[in-house]
């Protein structure tokens, strides 16, 4: 029977999509990874604290700053910063605080990110892909992050262009789907439809799918057909 069943491979991590936004995350240190690590967060809609001297931002964390994307407290680190913390990602060039940092947030039970030291991390930073909706990371599990970038640029090279403007679309149809028909009922009918157009449109008709597009395609879930691009863009002249 267990040849019918996927192996199990350990070793490695629990890949999620942590979803950060109007979460807390501290960011200990201003240098370049940290400056990395501050992207990432902002671009999961976190609310973000930097902990540095003014003295240790890099150009790009200073801009950040001024422009109030992010707090900044201008002092170094203490203990009090982990208040309300619900993440801390910690860059900084000094092996003995950052140990600090991680055995504080073990013992407050924060999750948090150790630049550079993978035993101090509960989570690793991979090398990730950006298309609008569309997120593809690649992780080394701390083994080798420039690794990783190359395999990421691999992958990002073998997606269609514009395929964030399609996931876009499918989420805009998906959500007025779900205004039609809201019950919980009707869910794996959502899903099979739902499914059936994704597989039977090409990745250009979902593109240019549009508003119209959308609407006229959903008078035909009721009856659970999928009619074609064509065949909808000809019902709407």
């Amino acid at each position: 029977m267990s040849h019918k069943y996927p192996p199990v491979q350990g070793g490695g991590s629990l890949i999620i999509a942590w979803q950060a936004k109007d979460k807390n995350i501290v960011v200990v240190g201003g240098g370049e990874v940290a400056a990395g690590r501050i992207l990432h967060a902002l671009n999961a809609d976190a609310k973000v604290t930097v902990i540095c001297p003014a003295s240790g931002l890099n150009d790009e964390v200073a801009f950040r700053v001024s422009e109030g994307q992010v707090s900044h407290k201008n002092k170094h680190f203490e203990p009090a910063d982990l208040d309300g913390a619900d993440m801390v990602l910690c860059a900084i060039d000094d092996p003995e605080a950052s140990s600090r940092v991680w055995k504080l947030c073990k013992e407050k039970r924060i999750p948090a990110n150790i630049a550079d030291v993978p035993p101090e991390c509960d989570f690793y930073f991979g090398s990730v892909y950006r298309d609008g909706p569309l997120q593809v990371m690649v992780s080394t599990n701390g083994n080798g992050p420039r690794l990783a970038r190359i395999v990421r640029k691999k992958i990002a090279d073998a997606i269609p262009d514009n395929m964030g403007t399609a996931i876009d679309n499918v989420g805009k149809l998906r959500k007025k789907l779900r205004e039609i028909s809201p019950t919980a009922e009707e869910g794996p009918k959502r899903m099979k439809w739902m499914s059936g157009v994704c597989e039977s449109w090409s990745l250009e008709e979902l593109v240019q799918m549009g508003e119209q597009d959308m609407d006229r395609l959903l008078a035909h879930y009721a009856s659970e057909e999928i009619p074609g691009f064509q065949q909808i863009r000809a019902s709407n002249t």
